[in-house]
């Protein structure tokens, strides 16, 4: 049987509407020209509806939750504490909807973008350009930007397939709280929804194979993350490896080689992500992907095929939305003359535990290995006045400097307003700026941004 679809000529294809589509189809759209943006799930790709945007959101009641179960410790007396789960997560949805529909007002607003609400894959290519093809629609162009994503990567763990699961996605739709939420995997993503869902007052059990949580952070990093995170009973079983799940009345039990069974009520899978680009037909334009299924570019984020370019999670250069959405400033910089480049680029990102860490540059472990002399410095966040004044002293902060050039070769910010202060250290990384100015600056007091002279004071030979 044929299908019959539409056809069209455009003078560009996107596909996936995360956080460089968007900006990149109305740039270009803006420039003349013709384009169409295919996307078979929600406007906004994961930051918008499974990712930044809710999870922050209910980060939120979750922080308030916590600071209200505080509220004596600051003189202030109130009731007992109750979270009203349900109402939310209906916050949630209600601002995942909103910014949803504003990003395809915005998109369905601008002269010459066109949007077609299915997935499309490859399907060859014409004399005048690639061919795209959907459940309805053709459609050829001579460019064609992917900038389809990541979902949850499923590992084969006997039993998972046949026992009830949730991921960072289907987490979001919950509207009863677990009893007792249990979390393969100790990286961000879990490490974020763990503490939430343990301050609306379920119990919760972190399962992680390595031997420390976080593992890609510093070993005092994640140190400090257990701690603070045992000391609001969230339970964290590191170097475990599962046997099997199953089923049980009421929940799910994991079973595990080390450490016994645990049975919660509810599971939730968060060891990473899987790109979402096994369902594009890319071997019907040539276009190959790494083991992993990532697609490799240049620093301009054209692929190995001419015409083609990779925006965003699936190009391994970051996953983020920050990146995501500096691919396309890079891309449309090239495209108009520009030099723009992603090589080289300084990764920087945070953690929105509470309290959040923000991190720039190497690690302790990358800058050892980069074969420079390296300058270390480390204050807790208990030595710090801001902190101390706002009861909210878990954290430390770490820089690491490359003695001979003075410059900055990466930095950790892990305690209140980590997440902001760490972009002083960006900044200055990306002008080539030798430390000393931040040692130099005049300071204002009482920000926990005041002691990064004093920190730079402490700096000493890494071991």
């Amino acid at each position: 049987m044929t299908t019959s679809r539409e056809v069209r000529r455009a003078d560009a294809v996107i596909i996936g509407t995360g956080q460089a589509a968007p900006a990149l189809a109305t740039a270009l759209a803006q420039h003349g020209e013709h384009v169409v943006v295919f996307e078979g799930g929600s406007i906004g790709g994961s930051c918008v509806n499974v990712g930044c945007t809710p999870t922050k959101t209910l980060r939120k009641s979750a922080r308030v939750a916590h600071m209200v179960a505080r509220a004596s410790e600051f003189g202030v007396h109130v009731g007992d504490v109750r979270v009203d789960f349900a109402a939310a997560m209906e916050r949630v949805e209600s601002i995942v909807s909103a910014s949803r529909a504003g990003l395809t007002r915005w998109m369905e607003s601008a002269d010459g973008v066109s949007i077609v609400q299915e997935w499309a894959s490859f399907a060859g290519r014409e004399e005048d350009g690639f061919v795209l093809q959907s459940d309805t629609m053709k459609v050829v162009a001579p460019r064609v930007y992917l900038n389809t994503g990541t979902r949850p990567r499923i590992p084969s763990i006997p039993g998972l397939a046949d026992a009830p699961y949730l991921t960072n996605e289907s987490v979001l739709a919950l509207r009863e709280r677990p009893e007792h939420l249990v979390i393969l995997g100790g990286s961000y993503i879990a490490l974020e929804i763990g503490q939430m869902f343990r301050r609306f007052g379920s119990a919760v059990t972190i399962i992680e194979r390595a031997e420390r949580i976080a593992s890609r952070e510093d070993p005092e990093i994640s140190a400090e993350i257990a701690r603070f995170l045992e000391a609001e009973d969230v339970a964290v079983r590191t170097s475990t490896s599962i046997d099997r799940i199953e089923a049980v009345p009421g929940g799910v039990r994991v079973q595990t080689a080390s450490t016994g069974a645990v049975t919660g009520s509810h599971l939730l899978v968060a060891i990473g992500r899987t790109p979402n680009t096994d369902t594009l037909n890319l071997d019907a334009v040539g276009l190959t992907t790494d083991d992993r299924g990532y697609i490799h570019t240049d620093g301009s984020l054209k692929t190995a095929v001419e015409g083609i370019w990779a925006v965003g999670d699936i190009n391994a250069r970051g996953a983020f939305t920050h990146t995501s959405y500096q691919d396309y400033e890079i891309v449309v910089d090239n495209l108009t003359g520009g030099s723009r480049t992603a090589d080289g680029r300084i990764p920087t990102y945070a953690m929105f535990t509470d309290p959040p860490l923000g991190r720039v540059g190497m690690t302790e472990r990358e800058a050892k290995e980069s074969g420079r002399r390296v300058l270390k410095a480390t204050l807790p966040m208990h030595e710090l006045t801001r902190a101390q004044l706002d009861g909210e002293t878990d954290g430390l902060i770490i820089l690491l400097v490359d003695a001979d050039t003075e410059r900055f070769l990466g930095g950790a910010t892990l305690g209140i307003t980590g997440d902001e202060i760490i972009q002083v250290v960006s900044a200055l990384m990306h002008a080539d700026a030798r430390c000393r100015v931040l040692a130099e600056m005049l300071p204002i007091h009482p920000t926990v941004a005041e002691f990064f002279p004093t920190i730079l004071g402490k700096l000493a030979p890494l071991d």
